[in-house]
């Protein structure tokens, strides 16, 4: 996509974040299409392969429909590497005072993960208005997010890990939920086995299914 993109609306381009993991960068291109075919307009590719950053840049040149993001971001590194591939936004499971940094001076746009009330207001302090909750699924995973809502009331969170189509829309329900990162629908072995019409056909399903209720 042409211009640069705010994190905010990056999240906000649909109720699900695709989170992928790419071990072949020839399949990244089929993989983004039927991404979109399914209804979804942007795609976090993380960084857990030695593929990850060719499939980025795969995406961003074959694909320009869909805005691909790199997750697992760990490093400032990791940043500079995820931007010089055309990645559009970056994504953490958590966050340091360099990483909060770096985002903030817009390197890429950039999410960064939080899950506890003292990592939450270190980001706001940085800058930061938008954070992943991760792991989102795990004990108590609503119920903070609930909690969050009264002393952090103008943040919003991209819920992610253990999220699957039986329990996201009890987190896209809060009011203070943009989105829910997920994969169920493009699992590691659908990608390996290169099935782009169950990833399509499944991809279409879950954006039929799950809604945001709540005024944003």
């Amino acid at each position: 996509m042409n211009g640069r993109m705010t994190i905010d609306e990056v999240l906000a381009m649909g109720p699900v974040l695709p989170v992928v993991t790419i071990p072949a960068p020839q399949d990244a291109a089929d993989l983004a299409r039927a991404l979109a075919a399914g209804g979804f307009r942007a795609v976090e590719v993380t960084l857990r392969t030695p593929a990850a950053l060719a499939a980025i840049e795969s995406i961003a040149r074959q694909v320009p429909e869909v805005t691909v993001g790199a997750g697992t971001v760990l490093s400032v590194e990791d940043l500079r590497l995820a931007a010089s591939a055309g990645a559009e936004f970056a994504v953490s499971p958590g966050a340091t005072p360099t990483l909060l940094a770096a985002g903030g001076d817009k390197t890429l746009p950039y999410l960064p993960g939080a899950a506890t009330a003292s990592e939450i207001q270190a980001g706001f302090e940085a800058g930061h208005r938008s954070f992943k909750f991760f792991p989102a699924a795990g004990p108590g995973g609503l119920a903070a997010l609930r909690a969050f809502a009264g002393p952090f009331a103008q943040l919003r969170f991209c819920a992610t890990g253990g999220i699957t189509l039986d329990n996201a829309q009890s987190f896209l329900d809060l009011p203070n939920v943009i989105c829910v990162g997920g994969s169920w629908f493009a699992t590691p072995e659908l990608v390996l086995k290169r099935d782009w019409n169950s990833i399509e056909s499944q991809g279409r399903d879950t954006l039929a299914r799950l809604v945001r209720r709540t005024p944003r």
